[in-house]
């Protein structure tokens, strides 16, 4: 069922890539009808064009509110070419067939971003728009609805071959028209609810994965990586890169200091804060050396070539940074496979999605960091200012570590951690001979728990170990055990009322 092209509506918000499309429907000779800022840009490009006010008989009114909503424009759309009823209607009205409609959305979601004053984001809910799309889409048997920006190359490359569209073509749009417009009214209910009445998700463009967690799984992306990084180099990003990274980018986050995070299955393996980023590199690879096999590196700072030189004798999936020294990058492009990405933002939704059963849970993000003023002394002895300097740096890994959790810290470098244990004890046993078996000396190291302590069973263990300071949320109906051990081994504990699991 091809159908000719001849008559188009075009009233859209974004017209990059517009000039080649109204260039190539003029060459077809297609009668174009347009509204506003649309009719403009049509008209400056010397194509003939007219303004969707000659077809209705009235201007754009109420602020630009109201242009295409009229029985003409939709009488147009909605008209079945196979009806003898809707013909004869149309022809006695004097009501133009459109064969082709193309519109863009007003940004509500990036308005959303980008202000929270009410009436800019009021105005930027599209209702002219959302309504050709989703009358296009219905009469997609006649009528083919380009519905976004998103589109506009794949029109252009139907048109290259001609005036015409297939059935199956323009159901294929209609099915796009759907997806914009769902998307977009659920961006608008969460607005309205913040998200907390009812559920409504949508993803706007879907990546295809080499595979999911594993190879039998089928993965995919659902958002814009373009927002979040530039790629630079190397091989397609897999389900678990993102895993990491987005773990990785979280928790390096938090450190203000030239801070170097090497991350394997979601958990830093190794982490330190330096005065310069290859010390904190060098730093960092001495937590675990052997985990940092093909681990994803995470930098807060510019990659400069001394650090690049070290990094690259070490083989690794993934490297994102803020930016690069040209010689960095020329020395990390040597391997072709290697990712190497450029951070652009770090801003993240504050909710996160989980399916389960037959459902889904939602909750938000754990944003709360304790720095040294959250933290109360509950010891008869009180941690020094480099102790302190260690617990609040230790507290911010444990936050991003899989529970059970323990992180041991000795001068702003993670030392040993116990990740993902089903007790505490075996948490701390396992942070300390990852320590031992790396060659730290954790005499005057400090313990971050990310939950309280139901026995002194841990931080006895700590002691004997050389642990001199202990962070951790407090809450157990035997503190007192915990205190009065630490009060009689010499050590320093703090509590700071929040706990962080992560499972």
């Amino acid at each position: 069922m091809l159908k000719k092209i001849q008559t188009a509506l075009i009233s859209v918000y974004y017209k990059e890539g517009l000039d080649l499309i109204v260039q190539k429907l003029n060459e077809h000779d297609v009668k174009i009808f347009s509204t506003g800022g649309t009719f403009d840009f049509i008209s400056k490009l010397g194509i003939p064009v007219e303004a969707v006010e000659t077809l209705t008989g009235y201007p754009s009114i109420l602020g630009g509110r109201v242009k295409t909503l009229h029985p003409k424009v939709f009488g147009g759309i909605l008209g079945r070419g196979n009806n003898p009823s809707d013909v004869t209607e149309m022809e006695n009205y004097a009501i133009p067939a459109f064969d082709l409609v193309i519109v863009d959305l007003y940004p509500f979601e990036e308005t959303v971003n980008k202000t929270t004053e009410e009436q800019l984001i009021i105005e930027k809910i599209d209702i002219g728009g959302i309504s050709l799309i989703r009358a296009g889409a219905k009469n997609h048997q006649d009528v083919c609805i380009v519905p976004s920006v998103t589109y506009y190359s794949e029109l252009l490359e139907l048109l290259q071959k001609g005036p015409y569209t297939s059935l199956e073509d323009r159901r294929r749009f209609a099915a796009y028209a759907f997806g914009v417009s769902s998307h977009y009214d659920a961006a608008i209910y969460n607005w309205f609810t913040g998200g907390q009445q009812q559920l409504r998700l949508s993803g706007s463009s879907a990546q295809p994965l080499r595979y999911g967690e594993n190879p039998h799984q089928k993965g995919i992306f659902y958002g814009n990586l373009d927002e979040v990084f530039e790629k630079l180099h190397g091989k397609d990003l897999s389900y678990n890169n993102l895993l990491d990274l987005d773990a990785g980018l979280h928790l390096i986050a938090e450190f203000e200091e030239p801070s170097f995070a090497i991350l394997k299955h979601n958990n830093a393996c190794g982490l330190a804060s330096r005065d310069t980023m290859r010390e904190a590199y060098l730093a960092a690879l001495a937590g675990d050396p052997v985990s940092a096999f093909g681990g994803v590196l995470v930098a807060n700072r510019k990659l400069d070539e001394a650090t690049a030189l070290l990094v690259n004798e070490l083989f690794f999936e993934v490297i994102i940074a803020p930016d690069y020294e040209e010689n960095a990058l020329q020395l990390l492009y040597s391997r072709k496979n290697r990712i190497i990405l450029q951070l652009r933002t770090g801003v993240f939704p504050k909710t996160q999605y989980k399916t389960l059963l037959n459902g889904l849970l939602s909750q938000e993000k754990d944003v709360q960091t304790e720095q040294a003023a959250d933290m109360r002394v509950v010891t008869q002895k009180a941690p020094t200012a480099a102790e302190t300097d260690d617990l609040v740096f230790a507290n911010k890994i444990v936050k991003h570590t899989r529970s059970n959790a323990i992180v041991l810290v000795k001068n702003k470098q993670l030392a040993g951690s116990g990740i993902g244990q089903t007790s505490r004890v075996d948490a701390l046993k396992q942070a300390v001979a990852k320590a031992k078996e790396f060659g730290f000396d954790l005499n005057g190291a400090v313990m971050a728990s990310d939950a309280f302590f139901p026995f002194a069973d841990s931080v006895e263990i700590a002691s004997q170990a050389g642990i001199t300071a202990v962070v951790q949320p407090g809450g157990s109906v035997r503190d007192n055990d915990t205190i009065n051990f630490c009060n009689s081994a010499g050590l320093s504990m703090v509590f700071t009322g929040i706990r962080h699991f992560k499972h």
